[in-house]
């Protein structure tokens, strides 16, 4: 079985902004990228296996953005300061789940 590298998810249980959600989760992605390097690891072998987890809020636009922008400055990332030449390696791989941060403590009477 192959074996996956999780980076990411409680940035927003932290309080932190959608832009800074992805900030510190590509963040600790390239400290993760940055220690396989200097472990004697190639990028190209390891980088495909990478897969990040996001939190999911109740603003569909701003989320949608997020996802698109991590996407984008992920593949820049593992392109240009890692030198990554698998199409797989430039790939962000993630998953989101509903956060907590989103609920309230009890439902607003509507009455």
């Amino acid at each position: 079985m192959e074996h996956h590298f999780d980076i990411g998810l409680p940035h927003p249980r932290a309080g932190s902004t959608a832009s800074e959600e992805v900030g510190l989760t590509l963040a600790d992605g390239i400290a993760y990228v940055q220690a396989a390097l200097d472990a004697g690891l190639k990028v190209d072998d390891f980088g495909p296996r990478l897969a990040f987890f996001f939190g999911a809020h109740n603003d569909l636009l701003e989320e949608v953005s997020k996802f698109r922008a991590a996407r984008r400055l992920w593949a820049r990332i593992m392109r240009d300061r890692f030198g990554a030449k698998d199409p797989r390696s430039l790939m962000l791989r993630f998953h989101t789940q509903t956060d907590g941060v989103t609920l309230t403590a009890q439902q607003p009477r509507t009455t």
